[in-house]
């Protein structure tokens, strides 16, 4: 297993927050030959720790300018029930996030959509529909002064 140390530290910062840079700036930036950065890199993908690559999209330029943190609670905590909430979550397209948590809830969704109105019918239609729904409460986000979201 590699050590983390500050120059792996710094590319994954660097990658976290620009996926797209190119290996020799990334060595520049981070003080490494492109060489020694490109190994780190290697390494780094090959045992798991980056994952992947990803766009950061534009919510208003999707015209999705409603973003809601929604809690659900579960009337059945079987894994049964937990299984079929998480397949439905996993095929809405309003739901970028879903997490099983501990605490006073079973879920926390992040949800994205258009407007209120189809907060309203997803609301209605999605989790309304599902017969384990016990709660849902709602957080509508007025502005987000941080998000680092380059983990999963």
């Amino acid at each position: 297993m590699t050590k983390f140390d500050r120059y792996n530290d710094l590319i994954l910062r660097s990658l976290s927050s620009e996926g797209r840079i190119s290996n020799t700036k990334l060595a520049d930036k981070v003080g490494l030959s492109p060489s020694a950065c490109l190994r780190r890199v290697q390494e780094l993908e090959d045992l798991g720790v980056i994952r992947g690559y990803r766009a950061i999209l534009d919510r208003d330029a999707l015209n999705r300018n409603f973003l809601a943190y929604v809690t659900v609670g579960l009337s059945n905590h079987g894994i049964k029930s937990h299984k079929e909430f998480e397949k439905v979550m996993q095929d809405a397209v309003q739901v970028t996030e879903c997490h099983n948590v501990a605490g006073a809830f079973e879920y926390l969704l992040r949800v994205e959509v258009k407007s209120t109105t189809d907060y309203k019918k997803f609301h209605a239609e999605v989790l309304g529909s599902l017969p384990q729904v016990n709660s849902i409460t709602t957080y509508l986000v007025m502005n987000s002064s941080k998000d680092e979201r380059g983990y999963c």
